[in-house]
């Protein structure tokens, strides 16, 4: 075992680095949109790392994972996002069962053996309706921010119903209750449903086992959160920076190696 190791995440919406002990005390973490560059944002990200850490990162493993993981020419090796993220959520907390993970471009379902490795998984990267991307056009529509999205949505009292399960024809249907006079707030609230009602069929496929937890940028967002939860049934736990579970267990990999 390592006495120090580095993963990097790099995503299609955003780009993460966590540097570990080999106690898995967090060093040090940062996080940034990808942009243009993967190449720049792993720059970055270690200039970033080393700086906050005081540390030269020099001959400590680094393990990439995430859309853009071959980018990082000085990974020791890429490691896929489904494996990457198990072994993070893991080491949070081992009790957790099922992690679905939603992030800007793709979303996924993971069912975690005991080992911390997954067992069986489902992705969502044909079709933005189950992803964050989702959240940011609607929110484009309705003419807030995304920010402002989830607790828009929770204000509402009687949701709108978004059948479409395709962004395009959710976007015809939300300005069409927006045509006809619909509260912004429930047609937030449909938006959310709608999506929820999408990644719980993901889980349904890969079998529902709780404790359930949820990751990625859209973790932060309440209405998601609360109409997810609804959907399966169950609480949820949600990690202090959901964003980084990737990350996370791509540095777990660089100080324990893949069959640690």
């Amino acid at each position: 075992m390592g006495k120090y190791g580095i993963g990097i995440d790099i995503g299609s919406t955003t780009a993460k680095g966590v540097l570990l002990d080999n106690t898995l005390k967090i060093i040090s973490d940062f996080i940034m949109p990808t942009g243009a560059s993967g190449s720049r944002a792993v720059e970055k990200i270690m200039d970033e790392i080393a700086s906050s850490s005081k540390l030269k990162l020099k001959g400590i493993p680094i393990i990439s994972t995430g859309y853009g993981r071959t980018r990082v020419e000085n990974a020791e090796q890429s490691v896929t996002e489904i494996t990457c993220h198990s072994v993070g959520i893991h080491s949070l907390n081992p009790d957790i069962r099922l992690l679905i993970d939603v992030g800007g471009q793709d979303s996924k379902v993971i069912r975690i053996g005991q080992d911390g490795r997954p067992v069986d998984f489902e992705l969502n990267d044909k079709c933005s309706a189950g992803t964050g991307r989702f959240l940011e056009v609607m929110a484009g529509v309705l003419g807030v921010s995304i920010d402002e999205l989830g607790p828009l949505a929770l204000k509402s009292l009687s949701p709108a119903t978004i059948s479409s399960t395709c962004t395009v024809f959710a976007e015809s249907e939300v300005v069409g209750h927006i045509g006809a006079g619909k509260d912004p707030a429930d047609i937030a609230a449909g938006v959310h449903a709608s999506m929820a009602a999408k990644i719980a069929s993901l889980s349904k496929r890969v079998g529902t086992v709780r404790p359930v937890c949820i990751t990625g940028g859209v973790a932060l967002n309440p209405a998601f959160r609360y109409y997810i939860s609804k959907q399966l049934g169950t609480e949820l736990w949600i990690p202090e920076k959901p964003q980084f579970t990737g990350a996370l267990g791509a540095a777990v990999i660089a100080i324990r190696g893949l069959s640690g």
